[in-house]
């Protein structure tokens, strides 16, 4: 048996698709969470990739999100836009609310997309960078659950709270985007390492007492640390106020009370904010896009690299040559496929 299976982009998002519908899940939501998980898979992002069908999954049997719930936009015309998400995951949400939000935000200059009620599992790259081809720049943030420690605490409190940037650079440049978690590393990346038995490194983790772990086993019974000590920290914070406290959902540890466990996909809110370049620009000299690819040239022109330039150079790759999985991975969406909910325990 060939130790990989190739398949096209088009190809493994219509198998995802099949999989969260024979599991229940409505053809708005399964396409929106196949679309983002192959995005993952295709851009080399293994830990927000095919791995996250069965968290997924797993949260639908255990009844803690709405597999056909409808997203509900909320337009009053301000500068605030809001979703609804109806207890249903978050990329539904973000689809209906998207294009609102990047018209609002080239007309007014700024504007927020707020997302209520959704269960979140993916990264905010995709987001972003949807943002980006509808012609602003955009941040993207949202708690997680309770699963880090202050700088200088050691009980889980904070969540990974990712937090990402998207920059347009017009139809033939890639944007300019970031996404990281303000934890040291995502969580699925220390799952990954214990699926695999391999050590962390020193520095991402404590243990359930408190100290330093390079064992994936202990780490995720304990805490994740925080990138950058006390910066990290006040990061991570900053986003429970931002898109827990102010949005009015969740914060990191109302998400893990409300779910009780780490096993399912979190339980929040999510705060978006788009801005038109153009607009805030407006008046001074020069055009902020051609301004910002004098930046970006001088960054590369001393040897460094963009962020995201990997995975835009893996995209390519796999849009050209298909998505490699293993044979492991392709017998359990096999599996994922015949059985649906059956097949989780």
């Amino acid at each position: 048996m060939s130790e990989t299976v190739i398949v096209s982009v088009e190809a493994l998002r219509s198998r995802v698709a099949a999989i969260f519908r024979k599991a229940g899940l409505s053809s708005d939501h399964a396409g929106a969470l196949a679309g983002v998980i192959v995005a993952g898979e295709r851009d080399g992002c293994k830990s927000h990739g095919i791995y996250r069908i069965e968290g997924c999954l797993r949260t639908v049997k255990a009844g803690k999100v709405a597999p056909d719930s409808k997203p509900a936009l909320q337009d009053d015309g301000t500068a605030v836009v809001r979703v609804d998400a109806g207890g249903g995951y978050s990329c539904a949400a973000f689809e209906l609310g998207a294009p609102v939000l990047a018209a609002r935000a080239r007309s007014l200059g700024i504007a927020a997309l707020v997302i209520n009620d959704c269960t979140h599992f993916s990264a905010l790259w995709p987001e972003v960078e949807r943002l980006t081809e509808l012609g602003v720049a955009a941040i993207a943030m949202c708690p997680s659950y309770a699963t880090v420690a202050p700088a200088g605490g050691k009980d889980p409190l904070l969540g990974t709270n990712p937090f990402a940037f998207g920059w347009p650079r017009g139809e033939n440049r890639s944007p300019y985007v970031f996404d990281f978690a303000t934890s040291v590393a995502a969580r699925g990346e220390i799952e990954l390492h214990r699926r695999e038995g391999r050590q962390l490194p020193e520095g991402w983790a404590v243990d359930a007492n408190g100290k330093p772990t390079t064992d994936p086993e202990a780490a995720l019974a304990g805490a994740m640390l925080p990138f950058g000590g006390h910066k990290g920290s006040a990061i991570s914070t900053m986003i429970e106020l931002l898109a827990g406290v102010m949005i009015g959902d969740f914060t990191s540890s109302e998400a893990l009370d409300f779910l009780g466990t780490t096993a399912l996909a979190p339980r929040h809110g999510e705060l978006i904010i788009a801005m038109s370049p153009e607009r805030f620009a407006a008046g001074r000299p020069g055009d902020p896009l051609a301004r910002a690819e004098v930046l970006f040239e001088a960054i590369v022109g001393q040897g460094a690299r963009l962020p995201s330039q990997r995975r835009f150079a893996a995209r390519e790759r796999t849009l050209a040559q298909g998505i490699a999985l293993t044979a492991d991975e392709a017998a359990q969406l096999d599996r994922l496929e015949a059985l649906g909910l059956d097949a989780i325990s």
